[in-house]
């Protein structure tokens, strides 16, 4: 017996190449770009419009390093991705990129061949997702735990200083002035002025020892003095220029510098002059006559990186290593032979820090010094001031 109500079979779906699009142009948080096999960039997500900046036509028959930094195109990883997703099949890495207005973002990255049916090389599909507020978030995290760490250190270092670096010399002013007190009415005139200059300088010492102490704990502690704002890096390094001319022309130093002119950083003002002020003041007094000191600078990321270089003296790897350290005996030396350069060095360390730098130095005995600080370029959309900052998305 037949089947009065036969079924009725409904024609296969094939999604269209329509339909793909339209899923890939849905997903806005993704950059979603295929490329030919010369690398040309043939198709572009609405996505990557939202990410990159770039409409589709201004992308099409580019080659996709348009989206890659100029550090990462000079170290070839553009090729490398492609060269890895042929051997391994994909290629996947988390990097910086940088969008049309030259922003910079972190982005988690896939890149896979194309493969068609009959084995023939169509292509590459390369997948990007912006990282950039997590990476911040993490990075600010670490550093926050890395700064509670480095607390403690500090303080023991402070006290280890005022216990050792001035109670002893204090010791030795109060030995000097008990024998004055006692020994005044005999002692002959030449010896009663020897003495008491030596009181006074050592006083002196005592008191800009305590003054750079006292700098060096407000502004890494302190918050109410510091003001932070977009400046001209170029101001300040001529502003230090001005003042150090005079000292730097007795021992004919040739103080200069190649810092273009709308080079900018976000940094308390106050603590930038201080900065380059003290490593440019070490570099004059560590100078040969007839020396020279360049100060250069150069984008990185989201960061410039300023270069004090000099012709000097140098420093032996040893030194290089203890120069940021508050070591009490390294900080005693340099006291009695540069006046409070070491302490000046903790200084600018402390400085920097404040204003989300860092500082290195490499140096060659006998050819010179290059000390290095980053400041940022734009404020710092993530920074932990304090505990209550860190927020946690409870809904991961």
């Amino acid at each position: 017996m037949e089947d009065s109500n036969p079924k009725i079979l409904k024609p296969k779906y094939i999604p269209t190449t329509e339909f793909y699009s339209q899923i890939i142009n849905s997903l806005q948080d993704y950059c979603v770009l295929t490329l030919d096999n010369d690398y040309k960039i043939n198709s572009w997500s609405s996505g990557s419009t939202t990410i990159f900046g770039y409409e589709t036509e201004e992308v099409i028959g580019q080659h996709f390093d348009l989206i890659f930094t100029e550090e990462d195109k000079k170290n070839g990883i553009p090729q490398k991705e492609i060269e890895k997703s042929l051997k391994e099949g994909r290629a996947t890495d988390n990097r910086w990129h940088i969008a049309k207005d030259k922003s910079l973002f972190y982005a988690y990255g896939l890149v896979f061949p194309i493969i068609g049916k009959d084995g023939k090389m169509l292509g590459y599909v390369k997948i990007l997702r912006d990282l950039t507020q997590r990476k911040k978030s993490e990075d600010a995290i670490k550093k926050y735990i890395k700064e509670l760490e480095e607390l403690n250190t500090h303080k023991e270092s402070v006290l280890a200083i005022l216990s050792h670096d001035l109670r002893s010399p204090l010791a030795a002013i109060i030995g000097t002035t008990d024998y004055l007190k006692t020994n005044f009415h005999k002692m002959k005139p030449s010896m009663v002025q020897e003495m008491l200059e030596l009181v006074h300088k050592s006083t002196k010492d005592e008191l800009d020892m305590l003054d750079y102490l006292v700098e060096w704990a407000r502004i890494k502690y302190a918050s109410d003095v510091f003001s932070p704002k977009k400046i001209k890096l170029t101001q300040y390094i001529e502003k230090v220029f001005d003042t150090l001319n005079e000292t730097a022309s007795i021992n004919a130093l040739n103080l200069h510098h190649d810092v273009e002119e709308n080079t900018s950083v976000f940094a308390d003002g106050k603590m930038l002059l201080s900065i380059i002020q003290n490593i440019v003041s070490n570099a004059i007094k560590h100078t040969q006559k007839g020396g020279e000191i360049t100060i250069s600078a150069k984008r990185k990321v989201d960061k410039i990186i300023i270069q004090v270089k000099d012709t000097g003296v140098g420093m032996s790897k040893e030194i290089v290593k203890q120069l940021f350290k508050p070591q009490i005996k390294t900080l005693s030396v340099a006291r009695k032979e540069n006046k409070g350069a070491g302490i000046g060095l903790l200084l600018v360390k402390g400085f920097l820090e404040k204003n989300d730098g860092e500082i290195w130095v490499e140096s060659i005995e006998n050819e010179g010094s290059s000390f290095y600080f980053t400041l940022p370029i734009d404020k710092p959309l993530f920074k932990i001031g304090c505990s209550d900052d860190i927020v946690f998305d409870e809904s991961v």
